[in-house]
């Protein structure tokens, strides 16, 4: 395993690193969680114009067609830089709907959409997680009832990230109810803009409202958007759920940096944090888990340097990445003690936002319990939980009582 840049990438790290410094804006009056998402359109427009957007796609869709390598050593560029958050926020649109459509779409759709995407016009979020239907995808309830070159869909999403700003939606629907449960669906785009989508945004702890409830009424969407065969949508949502998990932990933001900053300026009873014998104690498993953090992505990036496929680490840095953190934002509103309730305490309340966000990670690209056990069964070998509900048609599960 080397972790060095060849000279080559060592290179393309250089002029990606230029690029970026010489394109970087100041967002962080604009974009806020929930509230504004131009930035995200701005920075993807800028990317694409000047010939960095979408690396790793074919040209005729918008792409550069470079390897992946180049794409993670710009994404990591892009994080050193401070405004990866962005291109973190829109890995909807890019890591997961434009991924399946060129993997499982048809050239038309392809045609209708890819473009649109790398150019930054087109948002697009994820019509899967339902309220009795989160980590069991496949226990999903909204219909999709065929009414001649169409479907009527009806039923109810939640926990939809940025719908409020999405002109589009991959969506997973339950086309068939007399069939086990994962062989019953199919999947669609749809135009959110359609009649009969109605979105509700939830207003977070955090202040901000990225997630949202999505209430489907007789929505009409024509035949020639659904993805895939008819019943057959179970495989392609895998196709989007190990994109999204890749998308989420390509590049692990630890915010290490941040934590340090803080040490050094508040001040305890014996003087600067940093100079506490606790704090730096505290601060040295930071950083240790910090530089682990930072050696899963760089053994993605020795992988995919050498033309291999990686292992598990997008499962693995998503299942350490928020429990992690989480445990290191206590730890630093410890520090700042009773001045953490403040929302302008620290750094015009970051800190304070991310903490209360930050129980979404472990969330959302899969639970703690899915992820492990995704590790424990398909790469540890481990036996599988038992699914007793496999092979019964999905009309005759039992519910409630």
């Amino acid at each position: 395993m080397n972790f060095d840049d060849t000279p080559a990438e060592a290179e393309y790290r250089q002029r990606a690193r230029a690029w970026i410094e010489g394109n970087t804006f100041d967002f962080r009056g604009e974009f806020v969680s929930g509230k504004n998402f131009d930035p995200i359109r701005k920075w993807q427009r800028i990317k694409h114009d000047g010939g960095w957007g979408c690396l790793h796609w074919p040209r005729e869709y918008g792409g550069q067609e470079a390897s992946q390598i180049e794409n993670l050593i710009f994404s990591q560029e892009e994080a050193r830089a401070g405004i990866g958050i962005l291109s973190v926020a829109n890995s909807i649109t890019l890591g997961m709907a434009a991924a399946t459509i060129m993997h499982c779409g048809t050239q038309e759709q392809k045609d209708a959409h890819l473009e649109k995407i790398a150019r930054g016009e087109k948002i697009w979020c994820q019509l899967f997680s339902e309220p009795v239907a989160g980590s069991d995808l496949a226990g999903i309830k909204t219909r999709a009832e065929r009414d001649g070159d169409d479907w009527i869909v009806n039923g109810q999403k939640v926990w939809t990230s940025y719908a409020q700003f999405a002109d589009w939606a991959i969506l997973v629907t339950r086309s068939d109810p007399n069939v086990p449960k994962h062989k019953g669906l199919t999947y669609f785009l749809l135009d959110m803009k359609s009649p009969g989508v109605e979105v509700r945004p939830i207003l977070q702890a955090s202040g901000g409202s990225d997630f949202n409830e999505v209430f489907l009424n007789d929505v009409r969407i024509p035949d020639a958007n659904r993805v895939g065969e008819v019943g057959e949508g179970w495989g392609v949502a895998l196709t989007t759920l190990m994109n999204e998990r890749a998308a989420i932990a390509s590049v692990f933001p630890t915010n290490f940096d941040d934590i340090w900053s803080l040490t050094h300026e508040v001040e305890l009873s014996n003087g600067p944090a940093i100079q506490d014998g606790a704090v730096r104690s505290m601060l040295a498993d930071w950083y240790v888990w910090h530089k682990g953090m930072d050696a899963l992505s760089l053994r993605l990036q020795s992988a995919l340097s050498q033309g291999r496929e990686p292992g598990p680490e997008a499962s693995a840095g998503k299942l350490l990445l928020g429990a992690r953190r989480q445990q290191y934002l206590e730890h630093a509103f410890d520090l700042l003690d009773i001045g953490g309730a403040a929302t302008s305490a620290y750094d015009d309340g970051a800190l304070q936002f991310a903490y209360l966000r930050v129980i979404g990670n472990r969330l959302e690209g899969g639970t703690d319990e899915i992820l492990r056990n995704i590790l424990g069964e398909r790469v540890l070998g481990l036996p599988p939980e038992p699914r007793v509900d496999k092979a019964t048609p999905f009309n005759e599960i039992p519910v409630g009582r």
